[in-house]
């Protein structure tokens, strides 16, 4: 599956957006019609059922846990006094010209 501007290639079949669009179109309804007959006609409804709060329920405790990894992995950022002590004087600027670095007042 490549994509080149508005037309995608898939399975050796060029394909304009609005067609994509109309396959996931139908292809998401065809799937809630299966939900549907699955959860209230079918004789394996109460299983459907529990495998699919399962299934919700993973999925949000898995990007919970996800948040958690992030946040306990990642450095702590740099405090802001640090980082204005780099910046030289209030009421200074830096101006580059010409590859030599200038300091002017305001």
């Amino acid at each position: 599956m490549t994509f080149d501007g508005s037309e995608i290639r898939c399975w050796g079949v060029w394909m304009d957006d609005r067609v994509l669009g109309g396959v996931i179109l139908v292809g998401s309804l065809l799937g809630v019609a299966c939900y549907f007959w699955l959860v209230f006609l079918s004789p394996w409804a109460m299983l459907v059922i529990q495998v699919s709060a399962f299934a919700a329920v993973a999925v949000v405790l898995l990007i919970v846990a996800w948040i958690g990894y992030t946040l306990a992995t990642t450095p702590p950022p740099m405090p802001l006094n640090d980082v204005s002590e780099g910046l030289g004087e209030v009421g200074s600027e830096t101006v580059v010209g010409g590859g030599e670095a200038e300091e002017t007042e305001k």
